[in-house]
């Protein structure tokens, strides 16, 4: 099954139930190839099975939007409520997240027809233009929110599979791999030290005052101070990994903070994840990993992907640099959009799945960054904080992001699973410094 942009469009418009349709039948193109033995597994508690990312996107619109806005209009199953609930407390009791694997019902036909159901109701409310618009915005942060489950969905499978001992693909018709092209080395990497410093403004301001989409965690704008900094004009890639790796990267205590040392030596951490030794390895550096269409060897021009960020200080640190900001990360961002580098990159709609070498730059004295959009998830050294002024919505859709701001680091740029339409240089991703499941790497600063 390969994906392109004209079968799975989400940019989300004016016309809400075109919108609509096409994130929805989305997230069932991504679903097809999987059997329905494959949509119940659940391989760690992080991990929501197949089945469970199906439902609770359809519950949220059911949940926020049918019940509280259409006159007559009841739940297709009661029970719904409660097991498909993900952390909305004002939403009442929900079954427990590490348990979600154990839910052999509903049926994976079963939730089909729950989609089905609620699609038809939404459809019908949606071409109906009775909307206030409060419910618009409302119905659009739910389009914005399955989109992120679509990301979840082929996150969480990758570590489903690649669990099962016979590694199975998720895809069997993926495009073959084009040539591994040499020359993506450290001597490559050029930090690029003319970006925007000083007081600067970051952030968005939300959809109603008449800007695009965002999510609460990425207003109000506001001004931040920004020292002058250089940042990778791409990113860390699997061959400078394994430099990292050979010199010791995962046996040195002087390069962690202490947290990651201690899941270095907890989880025998010893090279990112997904990796594992080649069968017949002649040299240390023969390694293969496993991706979304299944085995294959370690590309040194690929970005690295699957570390966490602890991983990532630690070869920041080994590498005699940093992690930026996610200040200066967004700074080098619109910096690049002004300067003609579209936002843009190896995103879902490209269907590779999996993160592209950096394209070369345009003459080989080019300075211009690359890779900012798509591959990977971009680890930042900023914790997850709200910003200056940031207020919580009321309601149940308040806790969608203000309640995680703690304990988490911010990830910025999309990855090679992101839907389209649903990625931008503001956009404030965010998961705890040990995940590794997530499709994040890094770029350097200094």
């Amino acid at each position: 099954m390969l994906l392109d942009s004209t079968t799975i469009e989400t940019t989300v418009g004016t016309h809400l139930a075109a919108a609509y349709r096409s994130v929805r039948a989305l997230t069932e193109v991504l679903a097809a190839p999987l059997l329905a033995e494959d949509q119940v597994i659940q391989s760690m508690p992080d991990v929501s099975p197949t089945k469970w990312h199906r439902a609770h996107v359809t519950w949220f619109f059911e949940t926020f939007l049918l019940q509280p806005a259409v006159a007559g209009y009841r739940p297709v199953d009661a029970a719904y409520a409660y097991l498909f609930n993900s952390y909305y407390e004002a939403a009442g009791p929900r079954h427990p997240r590490a348990e979600r694997g154990l839910l052999s019902r509903p049926s994976v036909a079963e939730i089909g027809a729950y989609r089905a159901r609620v699609d038809e109701a939404m459809i019908d409310w949606l071409e109906s233009d009775a909307l206030t618009p409060a419910q618009r915005e409302l119905v659009t942060l739910g389009l914005h929110h399955e989109q992120q489950h679509q990301e979840l969905l082929l996150m969480d499978i990758k570590h489903v599979f690649a669990t099962n001992p016979i590694r199975p693909p998720y895809r069997t018709d993926g495009a073959p791999p084009e040539p591994e092209r040499a020359g993506t080395t450290a001597a490559s990497l050029r930090f690029l030290d003319d970006m925007p410093f000083g007081m600067v403004e970051v952030g968005r301001e939300p959809a109603a005052a008449g800007f695009g989409f965002a999510f609460d965690n990425e207003s109000p704008r506001h001004e931040q101070y920004v020292r002058p900094f250089g940042i990778a004009d791409r990113l860390v890639t699997n061959g400078e990994w394994l430099a990292f790796m050979a010199d010791g990267g995962y046996r040195r205590p002087e390069l962690w903070l202490s947290d990651g040392w201690a899941c270095v030596n907890q989880h025998g951490w010893h090279a990112p994840l997904y990796w594992q030794p080649a069968p017949d390895a002649s040299t240390p550096d023969a390694w293969e990993l496993y991706t979304l269409d299944g085995m294959g060897p370690v590309r040194h021009d690929e970005p690295v992907v699957h570390v966490s960020f602890f991983e990532a200080d630690a070869y920041a640190r080994w590498a005699g640099a940093r992690l930026p900001t996610e200040f200066e990360w967004e700074v080098a961002a619109i910096a690049a959009e002004r300067r003609g580098v579209p936002f843009a990159g190896n995103l879902l709609a490209g269907g590779r799945l999996h993160p592209a070498p950096a394209p070369a730059p345009r003459h080989p004295a080019a300075t211009q960054l690359r890779q900012l959009c798509g591959d990977v998830w971009e680890w930042t050294a900023s914790p997850y904080l709200p910003y200056p002024g940031f207020h919580v919505a009321e309601g149940a859709v308040g806790e969608y992001n203000g309640k995680f701001m703690n304990g988490q680091y911010v990830l910025r740029g999309g990855c090679a699973v992101t839907p389209p339409g649903h990625i931008r240089p503001t956009y404030r991703n965010f998961f705890p410094p040990h995940a590794r499941w997530a499709f994040a790497g890094l770029r350097l600063a200094r």
